[in-house]
């Protein structure tokens, strides 16, 4: 007589399974899908979750970063280093390649590139004939995000309409579209900041330095921590300081990383993974919240952002 086993599973064996689902879900549904991938601890683990959905083989489709020119040099690096290791083909579209074309206008140097991001991500998605984006936004991370489906639907300009989205009862996700549309899909939708940081701990995920404890030089702006003279991958440096205030060295971290202009870390002392999972259990302040200035403009700039092509 047979002895049956119950396995029971963790709460990150059913998202992880969630996951995997969606991302073959994209896979199988769409001609030409693409998955973003930053540098970024988000999308890091969406490419651990592409290695368990089609591993041994290659991934059904390439890599893509969306490069405002004025991102962290540490997460860049990790990009292309991380990219090579896997062996995928990673595009890079830049923001200041559609600056140099004249679709994107700063209104001056210092405008955050953040936002222009969209335009260059519709004309790459133009270029390449994607019918599909594989993201890494989590719904708990801004209230914009938490209206988002998890295949959600992009009309022929790229644009996001929170009231035209398509239902998913019972785990049935339709990626179908028309020539010219879009999807976004998200299959870590339902993780929170914790499941991300328990995950990397679990998987012994590699990230880029900028996520543990370090010195920098920073100002304190409007109650934020602002990174000063920080150096571009060309050696220039950015973020310089204002006039009139003082650059302090502080130990931080960053709980989310984008663009320079408007990506704030937090003061630290978790070095390590476990560290930051205690830290992270701890904190009475969002992720978003606390470390992007752009969202902070108005409480509807992410919405506004995501209506215009956003991730």
């Amino acid at each position: 007589m047979s002895t049956l086993t119950r396995q029971t599973l963790s709460h990150l064996d059913w998202l992880e399974a969630e996951a995997i689902h969606i991302m073959r879900e994209v896979a199988g549904q769409c001609a030409n899908p693409v998955l973003l991938f930053s540098g970024g601890k988000d999308s890091i683990c969406m490419l651990r979750i592409a290695e368990k959905a089609f591993r041994p083989g290659k991934f059904p489709f390439p890599l893509m970063h969306i490069d405002t020119g004025h991102n962290y040099k540490e997460v860049v690096e990790f990009r292309d280093k991380r990219a090579a290791e896997l062996g995928e083909r990673l595009i890079v579209r830049s923001v200041e390649d559609s600056m140099k074309r004249g679709t994107v206008v700063l209104k001056h140097d210092n405008e955050s590139r953040n936002k222009h991001q969209s335009v260059t991500l519709l004309e790459a998605i133009e270029e390449f004939g994607f019918d599909a984006c594989i993201g890494g936004a989590r719904r708990d991370e801004e209230k914009a995000r938490a209206k988002e489906r998890i295949m959600s639907f992009r009309d022929e300009f790229g644009q996001w309409d929170p009231k035209n989205q398509r239902p998913e009862l019972w785990n049935l996700y339709n990626a179908r579209s028309h020539k010219g549309e879009n999807i976004r899909a998200f299959p870590i939708s339902n993780w929170t900041e914790m499941d991300v940081w328990q995950y990397i701990e679990r998987e012994k995920l590699e990230l880029p330095s900028i996520y543990f404890a370090h010195q920098r030089p920073v100002v304190i702006r409007q109650g934020a921590i602002v990174p000063v003279n920080v150096p571009l991958m060309s050696g220039e440096l950015t973020n310089l300081p204002r006039a009139g205030e003082e650059i302090v060295d502080l130990q931080v971290r960053f709980r989310t990383v984008g663009d320079i202009s408007c990506t704030a870390p937090v003061e630290s002392d978790a070095d390590t993974v476990e560290k930051i999972v205690i830290e992270t259990a701890t904190t009475t302040i969002t992720e978003r919240g606390a470390t992007r200035l752009d969202d902070q403009t108005s409480e509807a700039s992410m919405e506004q952002r995501k209506k215009e092509g956003y991730f």
